[in-house]
């Protein structure tokens, strides 16, 4: 299984922008939560629409894209494309698992997509609205999430 770090490498054509997209990227392929049953990651919302309509959108197979072993669906074709030109930038953190979950070590594939917070520019998926609220108004969960996903996975922590 090739890592979105090597994938990264691969298509980077400084080594400044390698460097960052690196660290910007802590999920491997085949670590994007598809949930239980097929294998479309984020339920089938549209991981873009978070950030340029504030809300969660569901997608269409019509607008699809393939990405860390995973399809991604998009409300529309502009949606799409922006993702496939840039989707760190767009992609859920923890490869879309509930990131109030993680803070208690606990790896819940189960997520509402409608129970989310985009905090410093990334996209946190949960379980429910309670345990996104969680991710700010509890001092350090947050860096608790970042901290068990990095011992579960041996990743060097991201800045």
């Amino acid at each position: 299984m090739r890592s979105t770090t090597s994938a990264i490498s691969s298509l980077c054509l400084s080594g400044a922008t390698c460097a960052m997209l690196a660290l910007a990227a802590p999920v491997k392929a085949g670590e994007v939560n598809v949930g239980y049953f097929g294998n479309v990651a984020i339920k089938g919302y549209d991981p873009v629409a978070y950030f340029t309509e504030g809300k969660a959108v569901k997608g269409s197979p019509r607008y699809s894209q393939e990405w860390l072993g995973a399809t991604w669906h998009f409300s529309g074709a502009k949606h799409r494309d922006l993702f496939a030109a840039n989707p760190i930038a767009y992609a859920p953190q923890y490869g879309g698992y509930c990131a109030g979950g993680l803070a208690y070590g606990d790896k819940t594939v189960n997520i509402d997509p409608e129970a989310w917070r985009i905090i410093e520019g990334k996209l946190y998926l949960n379980y429910d609205h309670g345990v996104a609220a969680e991710l700010e108004d509890i001092p350090g969960q947050l860096e608790k999430t970042e901290e068990n996903w990095q011992k579960q996975h041996d990743q060097p922590k991201a800045n």
